[in-house]
């Protein structure tokens, strides 16, 4: 008999990342929020039909909501449903960290962007990276660091 592959044990499972946040922008904290989200929805995301890519979270009226997001429908949808791969998504965030959301992105200039969505106990989950953005001498600074790194690792593996 094979084995079962082993399961991480909080059962979660990346649904999709958004890999050009970090390049774009100084992550300086990360939230974890839930997603409101219609049945239609559930199922492609199960499907991993999800796209993070130019998505970002607005806070309007005390609350949290992403923008951007795209989930693609299943072609087994049902008829009567007429789904919006776009539409506006409510994020489930404790008032504790709306405040302070909120007083960042007011006051501070930051900005709430979507890193990565997730299930958690079965539950669909969004990363919310609270961000700066990148200047463009910003990003080559990173990217020659990332070089010397590299370049250290090469020269210290020959020895």
């Amino acid at each position: 008999m094979s084995k079962a592959s082993p399961k991480k044990s909080d059962g979660g499972s990346t649904i999709a990342l958004n890999k050009k946040a970090r390049h774009d922008f100084f992550i300086e904290e990360r939230f974890e929020a839930g997603l409101v989200l219609e049945g239609w929805e559930v199922k492609s995301l199960r499907a991993g039909r999800a796209n993070l890519t130019e998505s970002y979270v607005i806070v309007k009226n005390g609350e949290a909501w992403l923008l951007g997001a795209t989930i693609t429908p299943l072609s087994t949808a049902s008829t009567h449903i007429h789904p919006d791969p776009t539409r506006t998504r409510k994020l489930l965030l404790h008032r504790e960290e709306l405040d302070k959301l909120i007083g960042a992105v007011e006051r501070k200039g930051y900005t709430l962007i979507a890193l990565a969505m997730f299930w958690k106990k079965g539950r669909a989950k969004l990363d919310v990276g609270l961000a700066r953005g990148k200047k463009q001498h910003d990003k080559r600074a990173v990217d020659k660091e990332r070089e010397w790194q590299r370049e250290k690792d090469r020269l210290l593996k020959k020895r």
